[in-house]
């Protein structure tokens, strides 16, 4: 099971929002570099950062602020955000990226997400972002028809290494994953299921050790880092205990 701390990035610099509107973002450290070092110190194995602004132009704004992640830390890194295309796929892969998320072209252009599986085996992750059951794209800036789950299977069996899931109306605001929708996406796929949105607690670090959660990859926390609400050590601790 493993914890994936957030770097989100605006500007240059790693921010966190609420409910996934830009302009409630909060700079937590203008310099993501040294956030990223913080967390390998703090016993961290992955890096999960998105391009905030990337995932709305629909296109990499934070490319210098995710090559000094990159120079920064040994962990692994997942990015999402902006990347739309086998080019800049392979680009970010070549660059030292070990997962890529692909988000809004996984609605738009599904075939290119599983030929980009083809191409870099187990280094293709979708992310499922969703408002009320219903896949957001652009950002989150649009809420299209398709549903959550339908989505998911469109890519079983395509070489999806994860699929990260974030239920949007509980980003940033702590109020506990959505875990009914969490496992139901999980229980209808084979793919690893990351959970992301609303992790507030260590009481839902304990829930990820608890049967039903035992199918999760892992689940992603920020804000309660950010503000100390969940003491990294301990966290971790609980995780190792159960593993």
């Amino acid at each position: 099971m493993i914890l994936f701390p957030a770097i989100d990035l605006k500007n240059g610099e790693c921010v966190r929002l609420k409910l996934g509107e830009m302009d409630s973002a909060t700079v937590y450290n203008p310099d993501p570099a040294d956030q990223a070092r913080a967390f390998e110190a703090q016993g961290f194995e992955w890096l999960h950062v998105v391009d905030l602004d990337g995932a709305f132009a629909g296109d990499s704004r934070n490319g210098e602020a995710v090559e000094a992640i990159l120079g920064a830390t040994r962990n692994p890194v997942q990015l999402g955000g902006g990347i739309r295309n086998l080019a800049q796929i392979e680009a970010w892969l070549t660059k030292g990226i070990r997962r890529v998320i692909l988000g809004t072209v996984a609605v738009r252009e599904p075939e290119l997400v599983k030929e980009a599986c083809r191409l870099f085996p187990g280094r293709i992750a979708v992310g499922i972002d969703a408002r009320g059951g219903h896949v957001a794209v652009e950002g989150w800036g649009e809420t299209s028809t398709l549903k959550t789950e339908d989505l998911a299977r469109q890519f079983e069996g395509a070489g999806v290494s994860a699929i990260i899931f974030t239920d949007i109306d509980r980003d940033g605001v702590l109020s506990g994953i959505n875990w009914d929708a969490t496992i139901r996406l999980a229980d209808a796929v084979s793919i690893p299921v990351i959970a992301s949105g609303g992790l507030a607690s260590l009481n839902d670090i304990r829930r990820l050790t608890l049967p039903d959660a035992q199918k999760l990859e892992g689940a992603i926390s920020g804000r309660a880092l950010y503000d100390g609400r969940i003491d990294p050590g301990e966290a971790l601790a609980i995780l190792r205990e159960a593993a």
